[in-house]
């Protein structure tokens, strides 16, 4: 019968990797500030527990990995990485640091504002495990009153009751379509021109401004629950719209939609906020969040309050 591996004691392992690390027992013994000989015992009692030889001591001066070796190394820096990770969680536990960090944003939030403020969050917050979501309207108000987000970058209409608000500024909207369609194709439009085409129109789904219209021209529309898929049928010439102009610069610079000239339907600001429940102050990493937010906007972004209406939304 195969005797069964014993199981190998955390400093066991610890010591293989650096042993492997360091290039040498010596090295690992002055890494470690313990004598060579202890280095030498514990790779040994390690090599008896597991029944395995680890290091070739025999072809070379210097000791090489055996194949069980390098199998065992593997698994002893998955073992060190997550009590590594352990540690660190629980110092940022003890500092008040989140574990975990649930945030929603705002599909016009602009793709540059979001890598940065992420990218910046990562480096800070390394252990942090964060949970993304991204929705339309009212539904990011709507997962941080039902305490499904912490922290959400929310558009109009969030200014209510338990909700605690943070500008971060705006994002312009412009109203575009495919160069084929007609309304592009008209160097200046006629005041309610854009009623008689079909206007893309992202849908609400939650119930805090359910049957709310802003900027909504057209009396033939097609709702739709993301902004990708509303920038596809755009490009298709299904249909005009508003757009976040981030989102369709590119697409304006190279040709593959126009800007449209309506009268009724001019570019408008759709402002930004942080939001968090009133009663659910954010932690350490939540805070550092919004503020990295509201610093994307510059020195005037500062508490709203119920006198910041919308210009526009779409």
């Amino acid at each position: 019968m195969i005797p069964e591996p014993g199981t190998p004691t955390f400093d066991q392992l610890r010591v293989l990797v650096t042993v492997v690390e360091a290039g040498s027992f010596a090295g690992a013994a002055r890494k470690l500030n313990r004598a060579t000989s202890v280095i030498s015992y514990t790779i040994a009692n390690l090599e008896a527990q597991l029944g395995v030889r680890l290091f070739d001591r025999e072809t070379t001066r210097k000791p090489q990995l055996t194949d069980a070796g390098r199998m065992v190394l593997a698994e002893a820096r998955l073992v060190a990485n997550g009590v590594d990770s352990l540690r660190a969680k629980t110092r940022g536990l003890l500092q008040g640091i989140e574990s975990e960090l649930h945030i929603v944003l705002d599909t016009f939030l602009p793709e540059h504002r979001v890598i940065d403020a992420l990218t910046g969050f990562f480096e800070a917050f390394p252990t942090v495990a964060l949970h993304l979501a991204v929705e339309t309207l009212g539904m990011v108000t709507q997962l941080v009153l039902d305490r499904r987000a912490m922290i959400g970058v929310s558009g109009p209409y969030c200014m209510m009751d338990g909700i605690e608000i943070v500008s971060i500024g705006s994002v312009r909207l412009i109203p575009a379509a495919a160069p084929v369609h007609p309304l592009a194709l008209a160097d200046a439009n006629m005041p309610g021109a854009g009623r008689g085409h079909i206007q893309l129109v992202l849908t609400d789904r939650s119930q805090l401004t359910a049957g709310r219209e802003v900027a909504v021209l057209s009396s033939k529309t097609w709702r739709l629950a993301d902004l990708a898929s509303k920038h596809m049928l755009m490009k298709a010439g299904i249909g005009w719209g508003y757009m976040p102009e981030p989102f369709i610069r590119d697409d304006i610079d190279d040709g593959r939609l126009i800007a449209l000239n309506m009268p009724d339907a001019p570019p408008g600001d759709y402002s930004l906020h942080a939001i968090h429940r009133t009663d659910t102050p954010p932690g350490p990493a939540a805070v550092w969040l919004i503020e990295r937010l509201r610093a994307q906007a510059g020195p005037g972004a500062a508490k709203a309050s119920a006198n910041d209406a919308p210009t526009i939304m779409g």
